[in-house]
């Protein structure tokens, strides 16, 4: 204290568990600014093994600078030294994290007291402290989970969200890649802030949340630029992902077979690619090799073109994957066989659907993307009827360009189809919107001329009046997986479709000939 008031500026001391100091720091009189700190945190429920001891020369208490640090940092705690009067004393004043969010407190204090009058055991403070931080946090959590996160989602101006469904779904996305959704954060910004997207203050108490609830990642709902994703994890010490990096992850983690391997690596390739930093320390060494001119490729450019050659590669091969399944179609078509296909939005029940008409045993999970890869199934139904059917990866809203062009493998198998059954999900509160967006993206890949039967699954959790409405007006057929209900009056709707194709082909033949 006697050093800052002869400098007349702010010292502060960063100390370790064992009492050693890292770090002295000289700020100036109202304000003191902590450097980045490498040390790296135990885990989720854990401090970061370091307090932060300071001076206050106007008397004043910790500041909200402060609380901010100890809770951003997830410091052991934050004091202030404070002149005594006349100078003859000193006051200490300690903050530290609240282990209960429920008591409605980010922090605790101890004070301000007499520092002579301190008498804190620190290691076994902090010790019980952390573990009640351990036991609180864990209740948060589920088991077999990569983390727990908070899900901020972002309103923009103007924009017409129904957040329950948005929310339910993007919950639904992370608990698909094993993620624990701890908290929802619902922003409602007046302008979107091109640093954090929203306002810093909002970030801030949005960080000091994870820091109570324990969690790792911060998940937006809305598309982050490279400079966002940077610019927030710089100040937050979490990982942050937005909505689109969620769906990489579960089709990292679905991926079976090498194409959808393939298409997989190449997506996340292809979005790696423009979200290279473009300044790093890390990057500034030249490797220019023995006879080169001038400075030679910095890293950033050696990384960029790396990958570029890794995304030339997977292209070929998946070329070559697709000469294959080409074959394989030729040969389908020559056998004249009727092709039927099942699209429709994620975790509608398609591969549920599958292996009712087909009686296989394709893997079936209640989350979204559980199949990726295409799955062709041949069945004989009911009077000896050869027909193929196959399931095709969902489609969710907002799906990532980059990812609908890495699965168009996926989606070619809709080019053979004599007719598409569209399954919906009726008893989901957006299924009209999700009923149009499958429709859209059968039009984008130019499959609006296909034969498209309708399919409402899950009736069994629909009230028997509003169901027979909304049957006829789209001219559905209803069924419902898991009770079994509705299979054979679909399998008699589609081999009167494949009927009547079969006698126009047989028409058109006869006029050929």
């Amino acid at each position: 204290m006697q050093i800052s008031r002869e400098i007349t500026k702010q010292v502060g001391l960063l100390i370790n568990r064992r009492g050693g100091i890292t770090a002295v720091i000289v700020g100036e009189k109202g304000g003191i600014e902590i450097p980045q700190l490498t040390t790296e945190r135990v885990g989720r429920a854990r401090f970061r093994g370091i307090r932060f001891v300071h001076t206050h020369l106007n008397g004043e208490l910790l500041s909200k600078e402060d609380l901010n640090d100890l809770a951003m940092l997830q410091l052991d705690l934050v004091a202030c030294l404070v002149e005594g009067r006349a100078g003859l004393d000193e006051t200490i004043h300690i903050g530290h994290l609240m282990p209960d969010v429920k008591k409605g407190r980010l922090w605790e204090f101890i004070g301000p007291i007499d520092i002579h009058e301190l008498n804190v055991d620190f290691v076994e403070f902090i010790t019980t402290l952390e573990n009640e931080f351990v036991k609180t946090r864990g209740k948060y959590y589920t088991i077999n989970t990569q983390g727990g996160c908070v899900l901020v989602c972002v309103v923009p101006p103007g924009a017409d969200k129904n957040l329950d469904d948005h929310i339910s779904e993007l919950k639904d996305l992370c608990y698909s890649s094993g993620i624990s959704v701890l908290d929802v954060v619902i922003q409602k910004p007046k302008t979107l802030h091109p640093k954090y997207l929203i306002g810093k203050g909002k970030l801030e108490q949005i960080v000091m949340k994870t820091q109570q609830l324990g969690a790792d990642i911060l998940v937006f709902d809305e598309e982050l630029t490279p400079g966002q994703i940077r610019n927030i994890s710089s100040i937050t010490d979490l990982k942050v992902i937005d909505r689109n990096q969620v769906i990489l992850d579960i089709f990292a983690q679905r991926a079976k077979t090498n194409e959808a391997k393939i298409q997989v690596e190449l997506a996340q390739l292809n979005y790696i690619l423009p979200r290279l930093a473009e300044k790093n320390t890390a990057f500034s060494r030249l490797t220019g090799g023995i006879g080169a001119r001038g400075p030679g490729e910095t890293k950033l450019e050696v990384d960029k073109r790396r990958i570029r050659d890794k995304i030339s590669f997977l292209e070929k091969r998946l070329k070559e994957i697709r000469k294959v399944r080409d074959k394989t179609r030729e040969k389908r078509r020559g056998s004249n066989i009727p092709v039927i296909s099942i699209v429709g939005y994620t975790n509608s029940g398609k591969s549920t659907l599958l292996n009712l008409l087909t009686k296989s045993r394709v893997e079936i999970e209640n989350r979204p993307f559980s199949t990726l890869s295409p799955t062709t199934r041949l069945v004989k139904y009911p009077e000896r009827k050869n027909m193929i059917i196959t399931d095709t990866v969902g489609f969710i809203k907002g799906l990532p360009n980059v990812l609908l062009k890495a699965f168009v493998a996926t989606l070619e198998e809709l080019e053979d189809a004599d007719i598409l059954l569209h399954l919906v999900d009726i008893s989901s509160p957006d299924f009209e919107e999700r009923i149009d967006i499958v429709t859209n993206i059968i039009g984008l890949l130019g499959l609006e001329d296909k034969k498209v039967i309708m399919v409402f699954n899950k009736i069994d959790k629909m009230g028997k009046a509003a169901l027979c409405n909304i049957e006829a007006r789209y001219n559905a057929i209803s069924i419902s997986c898991l009770k079994k209900i509705g299979i054979d009056r679909l399998m008699e709707t589609i081999e009167k479709h494949i009927q009547i194709k079969d006698r126009l082909s047989q028409q058109i033949g006869d006029k050929d000939y």
